[in-house]
């Protein structure tokens, strides 16, 4: 998503997070957009103190998916399309390992 594309989605009151649901972008309440870790609650400015650069990729930001558990959690959501990459998929429950280069779930 654009920088752009986040502010009006945030403006339009959707949940827009980044790299994972942990991660939620909010306007505040001096105008300040920022993205908050929810489990507890460090920020961080959405761009730049020029205003003009993400901190972060444009593609690690995503909307949340209709029916998705916004609470913040690891492991609150199906992965989609919009995602950024499987590598940082947190729809699957269970375990996470680096094996040579792959990727593997345990689910229990």
């Amino acid at each position: 998503m654009t920088l752009a594309e986040i502010r009006a989605a945030v403006e339009a009151g959707t949940t827009v997070h980044w790299a994972n649901e942990s991660y939620r972008v909010i306007k505040d309440r001096l105008g300040q957009y920022l993205v908050i870790y929810t489990p507890n609650g460090n920020a961080i400015g959405l761009t730049d103190h020029a205003g003009q650069r993400l901190n972060g990729r444009e593609a690690d930001f995503f909307v949340a998916q209709a029916g998705a558990n916004t609470s913040g959690g690891q492991g609150s959501h199906a992965c989609g399309d919009r995602r950024p990459s499987p590598e940082r998929c947190r729809g699957l429950t269970g375990r996470r390992e680096r094996k040579r280069g792959l990727l593997v779930f345990a689910i229990p």
